[in-house]
């Protein structure tokens, strides 16, 4: 799973864009990650190089350049492998509970810059501007020792992504997903981790999907649910044994 980070119109230093990027890292991080043999968090900063290395042209020490989340499930020899670098969740429902694999030290930097978006209505001019400045400010900390990690240009960013491995027998299901559908649990709290599996078992990721974007219509603004947009990139994958 990968989700591009916004760029609220503001200057990348890169002529491609954030969807170039994130289907390139996709395609390169598969490639790198069809060896069980290697490691996840190799294979990601081998993914980073490589994709650093198609453009440079581009500014890639631009504090905006193109950036995403990274969440990675893999199966291999009876175990199941991840690795997360920021808040695109990994979520195992085990036969004790559910296991949720995520990195929010984003929610972390510049509260109060955040809490300036969070004051105004989506769609207007005050919120746009207000989310101009909170990004700007952002992205100095991105990719810093003080900040947070995620995919950008800089192979290292790997080694600060949270990697695990567990016994696939212990493992009933497993869900990957954009914070656009997380939310619906960790912010919006209309779900449980374990509806929102019962919802993927009966309807799959789209009713899912469909349930998120229910809830947010009912809040078009953002008054009940601030947040920067009305709604956000959703995608899932669901796995079940």
């Amino acid at each position: 799973m990968l989700d591009g980070l916004s760029t609220a119109g503001l200057d990348t230093g890169c002529r491609h864009g954030v969807p170039w990027y994130v289907a390139h890292l996709g395609s390169q991080l598969v490639a790198a990650l069809a060896d069980p043999g290697s490691s996840l968090a190799a294979g990601l900063a081998g993914a980073l190089e490589r994709v650093a290395a198609l453009h440079p042209e581009c500014d890639l020490g631009h504090p905006g350049t193109p950036s995403a989340t990274v969440a990675v499930l893999r199966q291999r020899s009876g175990v199941l492998d991840h690795l997360v670098l920021a808040d695109s969740p990994v979520v195992l429902e085990g036969h004790q509970g559910f296991s949720v694999i995520t990195d929010l030290q984003v929610d972390e930097v510049l509260p109060e810059l955040r809490a300036e978006v969070e004051q105004y209505e989506t769609h207007t001019a005050e919120h746009k501007e207000a989310l101009r400045r909170f990004i700007t400010a952002q992205r100095q900390t991105r990719n810093t020792p003080t900040g947070y990690w995620v995919a950008a240009a800089r192979p290292e960013a790997a080694d600060h992504a949270t990697v695990g491995t567990t016994p696939a027998d212990a493992v009933r299901a497993a869900a990957v997903l954009s914070d656009g559908v997380s939310r619906l649990v960790t912010e919006y709290a209309l779900a449980t981790w374990s509806e929102v599996f019962t919802t993927l078992r009966s309807g799959g990721p789209q009713e899912l999907i469909d349930t998120v974007r229910k809830a947010e219509a009912t809040d078009p603004t953002g008054r009940r649910w601030p947040r920067y947009k009305s709604g956000d990139d959703a995608s899932v994958a669901f796995c079940h044994w």
